[in-house]
């Protein structure tokens, strides 16, 4: 176990590009090539990371989530890519994506099938590691479906993070090992960031506001036992970036790019980034708030205050900084003003005893230098939010 204590990888959370929640398990390429996963679709996507300043901007991960697979594995039991769909392989594929200065990233499932029927890798561990390792993935997305018993899920789990560390490829290893967990035990953080760089805790993301919330307060609930674990090398994954696509009004696509970046959260689109409005993408792009999604310090925000309709957030950050993110939970009416006390911030020294405060979200604005003792007035729009930088 040893060497799956620090694999060296995700020392900033990875940031990419992932099918599920705008694909799906869309296989029929005969009727809706556009659509289908494919290797035409990540080949696309890969052009457009690279041409659009996707990667520019630290989106460097292109990943494939489930059903890619063949419904049976190959005569020597190794998983093999639909023929169909992906006809040059998925060597071939990674090679491609690595020739635009991207990496690529694939899914696999701790069980012995996917949550979508596929050959999952359950007995196989070591040889999927090789397969993937042999192929040029960068990145496995390692799912809990199909399980069986608990002990089966952590053993899998240790057992292909493992794997990976043996294959000498630096392949970074998204687990859900905490989600199935979850509701029958406390998941052991500390365990888990010894085998995972990145784990999923609660539910699928949609593309819906109602999604977006219920992924915060479920954070927000249990940030005591998840924001101390998170840090270089390991992460608490909320799930996909959903903005671009169709359930989010803007308001709410601030709120959920400003509020990823306040957790320290690995930052995977799903989206077509083939079709994505200019504001959309200027948001995506925002250096600044990628800026404090990626900042070494590694520390995840939480939530400081509830008042009513409002939540502060904060996130320490390197240079004695601070990102503050003010939410406006409530869905009627108009703009309101929240206030409150600098002096609030950072345990009392984040102003102390005087800072600056620049706006990031939802436009870039500077408010100039305060005292410690300063109150700020923030005005934020229904289901909006105001992401600072003290």
């Amino acid at each position: 176990a040893a060497l799956a204590l620090d694999n060296g990888l995700a020392r900033t959370p990875p940031m990419g590009w992932l099918h599920w929640e705008r694909f799906l398990c869309a296989t029929d390429c005969a009727t809706d090539p556009r659509r289908c996963v494919s290797e035409q679709l990540f080949v696309e996507i890969a052009d457009v990371m690279a041409a659009e300043g996707w990667r520019d901007a630290g989106y460097e991960f292109v990943c494939i989530d489930d059903c890619w697979m063949a419904p049976t594995r190959d005569k020597q039991g190794r998983l093999q890519a639909d023929p169909k769909r992906f006809p040059s392989g998925i060597r071939k594929l990674a090679d491609y994506v690595h020739s635009k200065g991207l990496k690529l990233g694939i899914y696999s499932d701790v069980g012995n099938k996917t949550c979508a029927g596929f050959p999952g890798s359950y007995n196989h561990y070591d040889l999927d590691a090789q397969t993937f390792a042999s192929w040029g993935v960068d990145l496995l997305k390692f799912d809990g479906c199909n399980s069986g018993t608990l002990e089966l899920l952590a053993e899998g789990y240790k057992r292909m993070s493992l794997a990976l560390n043996k294959t000498g490829r630096s392949i970074v290893y998204s687990c859900e090992w905490p989600f199935y967990l979850r509701p029958a035990q406390q998941p052991n953080y500390t365990e888990i960031k010894q085998y995972c760089n990145h784990w999923r805790n609660f539910f699928d993301v949609y593309d819906s506001w109602s999604s977006i919330k219920s992924i915060l307060d479920w954070t927000a609930l249990h940030q005591d036992s998840i924001v101390k674990i998170a840090g270089p090398g390991g992460w608490n994954d909320p799930d996909m970036l959903v903005i671009g696509n169709f359930g989010l009004s803007w308001d709410q696509a601030v709120t959920q790019m400003a509020m990823w970046a306040i957790m320290a959260a690995p930052l995977f689109m799903s989206n077509d980034l083939r079709h994505i409005s200019p504001q959309a993408k200027w948001l995506l792009q925002n250096k600044e708030v990628i800026a404090i999604n990626q900042d070494l310090l590694g520390k995840q925000g939480y939530q400081i205050t509830k008042d009513k309709n409002f939540e502060l957030w904060e996130r320490p950050l390197s240079g004695q900084a601070y990102a503050v993110a003010v939410l406006n939970r409530q869905e009627i009416g108009g703009p309101q003003n929240f206030t409150f006390s600098l002096s609030f911030l950072g345990n009392g020294l984040a102003c102390n005893p005087a800072c600056s405060v620049q706006q990031l979200l939802p436009a870039s604005r500077d408010w100039g230098v305060y005292s410690w003792v300063s109150s700020l007035s923030v005005e934020v729009n229904p289901t909006g939010t105001v992401l600072l930088k003290i």
